[in-house]
């Protein structure tokens, strides 16, 4: 299972509050700040070139300002435009992605988004993930939204992931357990 919590600094949580708090002051949606972010996401991971003039000390933070005015003047809100500049100023450019992630930590957190990640050896019905979110949802007290991944090497049962909490119900697993208990 992959790490969808990464490790952000204080920094780059200071940076998602403030974006929150635009959300709050009703600058604009929280909706709208997180398709902007996604959207500047999206062109960062389709140009290299963006990300190394944005980050390259030697361009002048004037250069870099007109550059990102250029590309997404007609695309995301002016607050976002004006956060993303603040970030070059600051140096900060290059932290984008894990402000991106906490901000949406952040949202989850103010909808009481809990996610969670199931790891199966088959495909689960809807009518069973329809089951475990009901479930999860109930002890959690938390909206649950569920990402599946299949991984035939489990051979069957579940692995739920939440947060840093692993629940292995996995028949390789209980075999593994099995095996150092006759042993």
């Amino acid at each position: 299972m992959t790490d969808s919590k990464t490790q952000i600094s204080t920094s780059e949580k200071i940076y998602a509050d403030s974006l929150i708090q635009v959300g709050k002051d009703g600058l604009i949606s929280f909706e709208e700040i997180f398709n902007n972010l996604n959207l500047v996401k999206e062109v960062i991971s389709q140009s290299r070139d963006f990300v190394e003039a944005m980050e390259n000390p030697a361009i002048d933070d004037k250069v870099k300002f007109e550059i990102i005015n250029e590309i997404f003047s007609n695309q995301i809100n002016e607050k976002i435009i004006n956060f993303l500049k603040v970030l070059i100023t600051k140096k900060r450019f290059c932290e984008l992605d894990k402000i991106i992630q906490a901000y949406s930590n952040e949202l989850d957190e103010i909808n009481n988004i809990k996610r969670v990640e199931v790891l199966s050896a088959v495909d689960l019905t809807e009518e069973q993930i329809n089951l475990l979110k009901e479930k999860l949802q109930n002890k959690l007290q938390k909206n649950v939204v569920i990402s599946q991944q299949i991984d035939k090497g489990i051979i069957g049962g579940l692995v739920i992931k939440i947060d840093d909490d692993i629940i292995d119900n996995s028949l390789k697993n209980k075999l593994e357990n099995l095996s150092k208990n006759i042993i």
